[in-house]
């Protein structure tokens, strides 16, 4: 595929910072989200972080490691295969829900403070357009970083709209259609491609789940 748009990427961030910022999620707060053991306000704040890691890492000066294949990025995160009790995933929640105790105003100003950063970030000239992923430890092109997070808005994004009985809200068709070649991708590799065209194409076969997580 042709790299993800920069200026969709925006349009993305905006989209989900204006579902973050409904009466509806400022109400529910405190309530859990459709994330078991996420606070919607926890919710909120990491939907919200995707937008800080791309400003802080974009920061950073560009590396001269070898960037590795997007999906084999998926292959590696622990995560990814991690059950939803295990550190992996309950760090990523616990963390987010103190960080969300500073209140929706707070965490609201600060996402639109990195949106607000991101389109001079997007146009500087980086030589390599490479960046190192620090959580993980290996890079990937800049494109491809952008795609992750990308994935984690929209997802997300409907794990929060869920979460307050809202409908998803409409993305950029080029941010869509990378999130769902990034998802059938990883559906691929984890369920085979039998299941994959078959859920997708002949539904009295199909298996139950083809989810890429």
């Amino acid at each position: 595929m042709d790299p993800i748009d920069r200026d969709e990427f925006v349009i993305a961030c905006r989209t989900a910072h204006e579902l973050a910022s409904t009466r509806e999620v400022a109400a529910a707060w405190e309530a859990e989200s459709a994330c078991a053991g996420m606070t919607v306000g926890g919710l909120t704040q990491h939907l919200l972080s995707q937008v800080g890691h791309v400003s802080s890492i974009l920061w950073l000066t560009p590396t001269d490691e070898t960037p590795i294949p997007l999906l084999d990025h998926y292959a590696r995160a622990a995560w990814v295969r991690a059950e939803a009790g295990d550190e992996a995933n309950t760090s990523i929640r616990d963390d987010a829900n103190a960080a969300a105790a500073i209140g929706p105003a707070a965490v609201l100003e600060e996402g639109a403070s990195q949106i607000e950063r991101l389109p001079a970030l997007l146009a500087a000239v980086r030589d390599p357009d490479t960046v190192v992923i620090p959580w993980q430890g290996w890079a990937l092109s800049t494109d491809d970083f952008l795609v992750t997070r990308a994935m984690e808005l929209v997802v997300h994004s409907d794990d929060l709209a869920e979460s307050v009985g809202a409908d998803l809200p409409t993305f950029p068709a080029g941010v869509i259609e990378h999130v769902a070649h990034l998802l059938t991708g990883v559906a691929l590799r984890r369920h085979g491609q039998t299941a994959v065209v078959r859920a997708l194409s002949r539904p009295q076969r199909a298996p139950a789940s083809i989810s890429a997580f």
